[in-house]
């Protein structure tokens, strides 16, 4: 085995890329920049807004408005997100954590997302497992069904 080849195990626990395969930037094959306002968001921006639309539904929303204590009624919170979800990425294309990390959800043609798509992006979210398999434009199981993506601003 030569110095220039992988090892073995790097060309499937480390993926094709470790193996020398260039599939390019996240977004590439969608036609979008690699860089700036209309690319391909990364994770740390969408784990950002994720992590601070949860604090306010469970927070200040079933907390301090419901007074609910979400240990007791644990469907509470999820209900919550989902709702907040679901108006504000239908009318506006963002929740407030969106908008906090600058990113946006966008229809595949870049535009805001219709109704229906959003209704079955918010379910597929809630349900938490969909959206913990992507592929490599960052894109998970709940933007793909939905016809969506996730943009900066």
């Amino acid at each position: 085995m030569s110095s220039k080849e992988p090892r073995w195990t790097q060309t499937w626990l480390g993926g094709v890329r470790s193996a020398g395969v260039d599939l390019g930037y996240p977004g590439e094959r969608l036609g979008l920049p690699e860089e700036g306002k209309g690319s391909i968001s990364g994770w740390g921006r969408r784990i950002g807004a994720l992590v601070i639309d949860w604090m306010i539904c469970t927070w200040v929303v079933v907390q301090m408005l419901l007074r609910t204590d979400p240990a007791e009624a644990p469907w509470a919170p999820v209900l919550v997100f989902a709702l907040q979800y679901l108006l504000l990425v239908a009318w506006l294309g963002q929740t407030f954590g969106h908008r906090l990390m600058g990113i946006r959800v966008a229809a595949m043609d870049g535009g805001d997302p219709r109704l229906l798509p959003v209704l079955v992006r918010t379910v597929l979210l809630a349900l938490v497992v969909p959206a913990a398999i992507w592929d490599r434009d960052h894109r998970g199981v709940h933007d793909r069904v939905s016809n969506t993506m996730v943009v900066r601003m």
